[in-house]
């Protein structure tokens, strides 16, 4: 066994603990806490496979921004963690079995003909310019273009319908109306005062 083999299986180990972790945890902290240690080990085995934009990326994203607004809204909100678990032992037996349908996916895959190999093929031979970044950019805007614009179009909507729902009229909150704000003039807001000047004797 290589030495990156061992931290491969270090990274796989932690990360699947992590992710654990993230579901089983009682304080939703401590949760998203765990859930920064899964992207940062996932962000690892990224590097092992030799992506490092998309390593770089997981980790300035997701852990940089994602987690920390995941961070704030979770320890400004006062959850109810006692209703939160009402439900949780309604819907076990669902979610066994859904994990076990996933694991036998897994498994039907791991132990397909294309993974019966005795011996992994050699890694491609690369110019000493080579740029994962530059060969991830060329592919997203030549072959995966449509499947790009269709994901940015999908998440501009999720963004917009994130909006309506939390600009919903709620009783005791303050509301602006943007169109009055719009239309407003200068003459509206601004009086001009004319005052005679004064001489100091």
């Amino acid at each position: 066994m290589s030495f990156q083999d061992i931290i491969f299986y270090f990274f796989s180990a932690v990360l699947v603990a992590s992710a654990t972790g993230v579901i089983t945890a009682r304080n939703p902290v401590h949760s998203a806490l765990l859930l920064v240690l899964a992207f940062f080990t996932s962000a690892g085995l990224w590097l092992l496979l030799e992506a490092e934009f998309l390593a770089i990326t997981l980790v300035l994203v997701y852990v940089g921004a994602v987690m920390v607004l995941f961070l704030f809204v979770v320890m400004m909100l006062d959850i109810n963690l006692d209703r939160l678990r009402e439900g949780f032992w309604k819907w076990a037996p669902f979610g066994a079995l859904l994990a076990l349908l996933m694991s036998a996916e897994m498994a039907m895959v791991l132990m397909g003909e294309q993974f019966a190999a005795d011996e992994l093929p050699a890694p491609p031979s690369r110019a000493a310019d080579y740029s994962n970044t530059k060969e991830l950019g060329r592919l997203i805007y030549t072959e995966y273009v449509y499947a790009f614009e269709l994901a940015a179009v999908i998440l501009l909507v999720a963004m917009v319908a994130a909006i309506a729902l939390t600009l919903r009229r709620r009783t005791g909150n303050k509301a602006m109306d943007v169109a009055k704000q719009v239309a407003v003039k200068r003459e509206d807001r601004i009086r001009m005062v004319t005052m005679p000047s004064e001489k100091k004797e």
